[in-house]
């Protein structure tokens, strides 16, 4: 009975690890690929919006509102570079040892957690306390903006949904 009882918390331990191994790279990669992905379809592709857009010194109808937000557009991208090669460079440290293979779920799963958590944190304080810039600026910019916090609460959700369903939780031995 006891060996099934310390095989039973060895599995578990080895279980609740490998979800939790790439926990932080994956919302690291999470967050810069977010946002990397947040500049290229909303600022560059749509045009949605730059970085100050809201902020009403740098509008994007001037050379000179459009070049302040080019200069901010091109740091809030190089910061999410940076977030994309810290969170690589975490993956690789814990993947060095041949015992530390990473479930492939489990780190896809904390990488949409990060990006909702981009999203989040994006939104709260970008678009809602210093409303620098929304999301979309026309008629329904509320509208837009509470959809890009709904989708980031969605995106945490499923991310910790997908993480936790790994399926290396062994049933308890008999």
């Amino acid at each position: 009975m006891a060996v099934s009882t310390s095989r039973t918390r060895t599995v578990r331990r080895e279980s609740d690890e490998a979800i939790s191994r790439p926990r932080a790279p994956g919302i690291l990669l999470g967050i810069g690929l977010g946002g990397v992905g947040d500049g290229i379809v909303l600022h560059q592709i749509l045009q949605w919006h730059h970085m100050l857009t809201s902020e009403g010194s740098y509008p994007d109808t001037t050379v000179a509102g459009l070049e302040t937000n080019m200069l901010w557009d091109g740091l809030f991208h190089a910061a999410t570079w940076v977030a994309v090669a810290v969170g690589t460079y975490i993956l690789w440290r814990r993947t060095t040892n041949s015992r530390s293979a990473i479930s492939g779920r489990v780190l896809i799963g904390w990488l949409v957690v990060g990006w909702g958590f981009f999203n989040l944190v994006e939104g709260v304080v970008n678009h809602h306390l210093l409303t620098i810039h929304h999301v979309r600026e026309d008629s329904n910019q509320t509208a837009w903006d509470l959809t890009f916090l709904a989708s980031g609460a969605l995106l945490v959700v499923g991310g910790w949904l997908l993480a936790r369903s790994d399926g290396r939780d062994i049933a308890t031995p008999s």
